[in-house]
């Protein structure tokens, strides 16, 4: 899940933890320097579910989940029925989620840092087939301590964990996660800022670069950890998202798109031209983006969003005729670009030609609050359902993208704020 531009705090540096299964981050170096990271050790343990002697059930298929932030918790939903699945986990705080990455697994941010949700779904791979199986969720116990956590990205195989307040850096596979800590490559950027890295296929990293808290641009690193592509031309770097066979990330002034080795500017046609939440899609080229041109406002309510192309690093700009927020973007099971509106309408965009296909009525005219914190409906999108929260309703809403129908609605049992889902599968 995207966020608004935060800035840094100044907490404890990180390290990782575990409820059960403990493991020290032994290398940490500056991306600025040569040579790579060496992995981090591991103890061997059962996962901590299993230590606790729980008792998984066998299903007959993959049993996707959804995660829904409360003010008491994390609420998990059967993905099919949207009904509750066990209790709500209590937690204090203000919670932030994003899936690990394995299918299985959610990574909360709160004051200690990436705790480690269970959502209690998954498969096992078994010769020509998989087994499923499920059982109630759970905190693992593990922690990936940070100094004020941020953005959790999961791309090529490996999940990419940044910490605001330290610059540091923690990638690891999300696989090992069904084992408590998994092992991990630790690094750091030469200076401490809001925001975010990127796992790069065959081991390299596209990490944000700064001077001071003042975000500049980017960095790309080699599997060793040397430096293999950087640009300064960036002001405000924020967000990511990644399309076939390219990285986008946001600047003030349009995005950068990093494909085949090379770096390349986006220019806004705006002085001031805004990019700072994407969403991408492996099926598509063109990453969806919002776009404001007011520097000066407090919250701008934009109307226009972008499509940026990285074949050719073009951007187009499409007028909605509604506003939206940061957790309004989202990506169809083909690439689609999908749009919730405060008109309330959820919106289909060819993203080739930025035409609406359809728009289709989900939740009440809504309006974006001031306090970026505060609950607003959100788009989630899996497989071919989008979900649309509605917290003055206290209702969740499941969209069939291939019909165009809000097939299921369901009352919650507490306000929902943010979501995200995992889906049951072999990872």
């Amino acid at each position: 899940m995207l966020s608004p531009d935060l800035g840094r705090f100044a907490l404890p540096t990180a390290t990782l933890r575990g409820g059960v299964v403990a493991a020290a981050l032994t290398a940490v170096f500056a991306l600025s320097a040569c040579g790579g990271p060496a992995p981090a050790s591991s103890a061997e343990s059962a996962s901590p579910a299993a230590s606790a002697g729980a008792k998984a059930a066998e299903r007959s298929r993959a049993m996707p989940r959804l995660v829904l932030t409360t003010e008491g918790g994390l609420m998990t939903l059967n993905a099919a029925t949207l009904e509750p699945v066990g209790e709500t986990v209590p937690l204090d705080g203000f919670l932030r989620i994003n899936p690990a990455g394995d299918g299985r697994h959610v990574l909360v941010s709160t004051e200690r840092g990436f705790e480690v949700f269970d959502a209690g779904t998954w498969g096992e791979p078994h010769g020509d087939h998989d087994h499923f199986y499920t059982w109630a969720p759970r905190l693992t116990g593990t922690v990936f301590d940070a100094d004020h956590p941020g953005h959790a990205v999961h791309h090529a195989g490996s999940t990419a964990l940044f910490a605001d307040g330290t610059g540091e850096v923690t990638v690891f596979d999300p696989a090992g996660l069904q084992d408590g800590a998994p092992e991990a490559k630790v690094s750091r950027t030469p200076e401490a800022h809001h925001g975010v890295a990127v796992p790069l296929p065959e081991g390299g990293l596209l990490t944000t670069r700064s001077h001071g808290e003042k975000r500049v641009g980017i960095t790309v690193l080699a599997a060793d950890g040397t430096e293999a592509a950087s640009s300064e031309d960036c002001p405000g770097t924020h967000g990511e998202a990644t399309a076939a066979g390219a990285v986008v990330v946001g600047c003030t002034d349009g995005a950068l798109v990093y494909s085949g080795g090379q770096i390349r500017k986006v220019q806004a046609p705006d002085a001031y031209g805004r990019i700072g939440n994407q969403s991408g899609s492996e099926h598509s080229p063109i990453v969806l983006g919002d776009y404001k041109v007011d520097k000066d406002a407090e919250l701008e309510r934009p109307t226009r969003i972008s499509l940026i192309d990285t074949r050719t690093a073009s951007l187009r700009h499409v007028e909605l005729g509604t506003s939206y927020s940061f957790r309004s973007l989202g990506r169809g099971p083909a690439g689609e670009a999908l749009l919730l509106g405060t008109d309330g309408g959820l919106r289909v965009i060819d993203p080739e030609t930025g035409a609406v296909a359809r728009t289709i009525p989900v939740v009440a005219p809504w309006t974006e609050s001031e306090t970026w914190q505060d609950p607003r409906p959100t788009l989630f999108v899996q497989g071919s359902t989008a979900y649309v929260t509605e917290p003055a309703a206290r209702r969740l809403h499941a969209v069939d993208l291939a019909t165009g129908a809000v097939v299921k609605t369901a009352e919650l049992p507490a306000v929902p704020n943010e979501i995200t889902g995992v889906t049951g599968t072999a990872s």
